[in-house]
């Protein structure tokens, strides 16, 4: 059995990220202070930490590297979900309208690591990933 990971990122208004991550994406919340709130990401535990200093533009520095054939940003983070959920996800994240890093897609087709992804932002410019394996097992295929 898997265990939980936790992953800390920084946002510049907790409020908007209640309402990307309780709201668009659907996760419970937790614990939470003035400065942090914890929510549940598919099991997992993602921890928005207030960095007011953001300001309005929001766009955390990264860079991207090419992934067939597209440039994944990085740095990133994000959950490995069954094909059922996340084609519910990318449904739900379609019908929110939301702009897309790389839209939903089978990467490495027909190749060891094939896999449906998707990327998109929070409001404060963190990169997010939200991947399936139809065959769980190519999960660390070469």
């Amino acid at each position: 059995m898997l265990t939980p990971f936790h992953v800390a990122l920084q946002v510049r208004d907790l409020a908007e990220a209640r309402d990307f991550y309780g709201g668009v994406l659907g996760c419970p919340e937790g614990r939470s202070s003035i400065d942090w709130v914890d929510f549940n990401l598919f099991g997992h535990q993602l921890v928005c930490h207030l960095n007011p200093t953001l300001g309005p533009a929001g766009r955390i520095g990264s860079r991207s590297n090419p992934v067939d054939g597209h440039g994944v940003p990085v740095p990133h983070c994000g959950v490995i979900l069954a094909p059922p959920q996340w084609d519910e996800l990318a449904a739900k994240l379609r019908a929110h309208q939301l702009e897309w890093v790389i839209e939903p897609y089978t990467r490495f087709r027909g190749l060891p690591g094939e896999q449906s992804t998707l990327f998109i932002l929070d409001p404060s410019g963190n990169a997010l990933e939200f991947k399936a394996f139809a065959d769980f097992g190519q999960l660390f295929a070469t």
